[in-house]
């Protein structure tokens, strides 16, 4: 092969995700020169197939469920009809202005910077193109994404089958649907679609939603889901084709079988790594498959190949794909010489209503937990949105914070205030020292702040007040 079908760069980096964008701009903002490599430039995950189209779909629910609210302030609503068909029109509408949002910010990216290939490992700093170039790069970022899991007893079933990817082609909302999965995509869809008016049943062979750690907060969870939706936990469930429908079996805590005309399949997105050839690049693969990496660094092993994003099967969130893909791609072109980045405290939002957040760390040695049940909060009584707990957990003997898990009214809200204190490595002590406006949802953090300091040894602070419990 002649030196001219041989492209040269320092950062090659592979997936125009967010992770990969990031990760282009970050290399080549530090200097080095970059090529970019992506089979389509569709977009990323997030405008396209996950975080803004589910979002529009739960923005409808929210708007149905407000006006089954209306009556609680003696406000009469009359005949009530949800147009399936406009509501999943402007989620697709308002998706796609997003995707092209994200593909114009793309195209800015220099023609000679971007080339639409799919590219496999030749050698630890070669690849190969479609087109049967080679490019030979200082350093790789493997920033590739994931894809739904699909089992094959749900792949039979062809189109009555849908994953996060497809599902918001539908034309019109079903009459029954079943969902398989409580994380986050299960949860989110199933309440949404519940709420607009479908009969949805969501089963999950784990007996926790969400992954969430405080039992307490999950009991609240569950009680809020099975409102809208019939929920079996713990049960092992198999799927057949029945005419133009979906029959689900299912086995263990609950045992039973219904008629579907859709299945949700949300059990997960592995990483995508296949035909990458990652065995020529000679890393060190872990036990999923997925090449050992140092999160401080996003640097494979002792290798020029660096991964981030959703491929990296740590924390599959847009803000860490974000963050990962800046740390690889800085680290990239500084090869091979490396900075090591601290990382975000863990954070997830799952976007039901009310929102569940989970931060830091649950447990360790020595650790003190504080509480607030929200079915009796002062704002959220106010708004009829009573329902919820949260749970703190902090670090004896100080009182440091380490983590939350909640399920409650403006959680993304709360959640967000706790884990800028958390990464911060306030105490409860100095949060409480803080302002808390009346009446609002963040005095709800109240009683859970007081528990904890009331089990250290650092006093209350001295303008605490004694309040009400449940903070209103």
């Amino acid at each position: 092969m002649n030196d001219a079908e041989t492209l040269r760069c320092d950062v090659a980096v592979i997936g125009a995700g967010t992770a990969g964008l990031a990760a282009e701009r970050a290399a080549r903002s530090n200097g080095a020169s970059t090529l970019l490599i992506d089979p389509a430039f569709d977009g990323t995950t997030c405008a396209t197939v996950g975080c803004m189209p589910s979002k529009l779909l739960i923005a409808a629910a929210k708007a149905r469920h407000a006006v089954d609210l209306a009556d609680t302030f003696g406000i009469r609503v009359g005949d009530v009809r949800i147009d399936g068909t406009a509501v999943l029109e402007r989620v697709r509408h308002e998706r796609d202005r997003f995707a092209e949002s994200t593909r114009k910010s793309i195209a800015n990216i220099p023609k000679s910077i971007r080339i639409t290939s799919k590219a496999r490992f030749a050698a630890p700093d070669r690849l190969l193109l479609d087109d049967g170039r080679t490019i030979a790069a200082r350093a790789i970022v493997i920033a590739t994404g994931s894809r739904p899991v699909m089992p094959g007893p749900f792949a039979a079933l062809g189109d009555l089958a849908l994953t996060n990817e497809n599902v918001f082609e539908l034309k019109k909302l079903p009459g029954r649907l079943a969902v398989v999965g409580s994380g986050a995509i299960g949860l989110e869809l199933a309440q949404a679609f519940a709420r607009l008016g479908v009969k949805v049943a969501l089963f999950d062979k784990a007996d926790r939603m969400a992954k969430l750690r405080c039992p307490r907060v999950h009991a609240a969870l569950q009680e809020i889901i099975e409102r809208d939706v019939d929920l079996h936990l713990g049960v092992e469930v198999t799927p057949h084709k029945q005419g133009d429908q979906v029959r689900i079996g299912w086995t263990g805590a609950s045992e039973g079988d219904a008629l579907f005309d859709h299945v949700l399949v949300a059990v997960g997105r592995p990483p995508m790594l296949d035909g990458l050839n990652i065995e020529n690049a000679g890393l060190e693969l872990d036990d999923k498959g997925v090449p050992c990496h140092d999160r401080a660094t996003m640097r494979c092993g002792d290798s020029s190949v660096f991964i981030a994003g959703d491929v990296a099967a740590d924390l599959p969130l847009l803000h860490e794909a974000s963050h990962e893909g800046a740390i690889a791609g800085r680290n990239a072109a500084a090869w091979p010489a490396p900075v090591r980045i601290d990382r975000y405290v863990p954070f997830s939002i799952t976007f039901t209503d009310p929102p569940v957040v989970s931060i830091g760390e649950a447990e360790e040695d020595g650790a003190i937990s504080g509480t607030t049940d929200f079915t009796d909060q002062g704002r959220a009584r106010v708004e009829a949105r009573n329902e919820g707990a949260l749970t703190l957990y902090a670090a004896a003997p100080d009182g440091v914070l380490i983590g939350a898990d909640l399920v409650a009214p403006a959680g993304e809200h709360l959640g967000h205030l706790l884990a800028w204190a958390i990464q911060q490595k306030m105490t409860a002590t100095q949060l409480l020292k803080m302002p808390f406006y009346h009446p609002t949802m963040e005095e709800g953090l109240k009683t859970a702040l007081r528990t904890v300091c009331g089990a250290t040894p650092i006093a209350l602070p001295a303008n605490h007040d004694s309040g009400s419990p449940s903070g209103a």
